[in-house]
């Protein structure tokens, strides 16, 4: 059976505190609900064309195998794309909101080498933001 990966469709990250994590997924980032299943833990968030996934530790469908949250094995990172991306204006806005900025540079990714910017959520998990090619607007 031959397949195609096309993009990301969605990425868990297990939420010690799912409240914390969805208002950072939201506020911060400016992702949308998608869809609440409290009675298993669970919320979707979109984040433009994939989802974020928040399951809540010791919830229904938790699966303590995959680690600790904070504990780095829980996830690496999650790398979104955004438009505009404009380095200084996204420091301070996570400056504001009390994020913690981790490095710039420019990062190989799914359309090759670009800005990205390193941040991390409340439970220590790493999001990259990524801007758009270099050379492309």
């Amino acid at each position: 059976m031959k397949f195609q990966i096309l993009d990301i469709d969605h990425v868990v990250i297990r939420a010690a505190n799912l409240d914390a994590m969805t208002r950072f997924y939201q506020d911060v980032l400016g992702c949308t609900l998608e869809r609440e299943q409290l009675e298993i833990g669970l919320i979707q968030l979109r984040a433009g064309r994939s989802l974020i996934d928040l399951l809540q530790v010791g919830g229904k469908i938790d699966r303590p195998e995959s680690g600790a949250p904070g504990a780095g094995r829980n996830m690496d990172h999650v790398c979104l794309r955004v438009e505009p991306f404009d380095a200084d204006e996204l420091k301070t806005w996570f400056a504001a909101h009390d994020v913690r900025i981790g490095e710039e540079a420019q990062r190989y990714g799914a359309d090759g080498y670009g800005p990205s910017l390193y941040l991390f959520d409340p439970e220590g998990n790493m999001v990259e933001l990524k801007g758009p090619p270099a050379g492309k607007p």
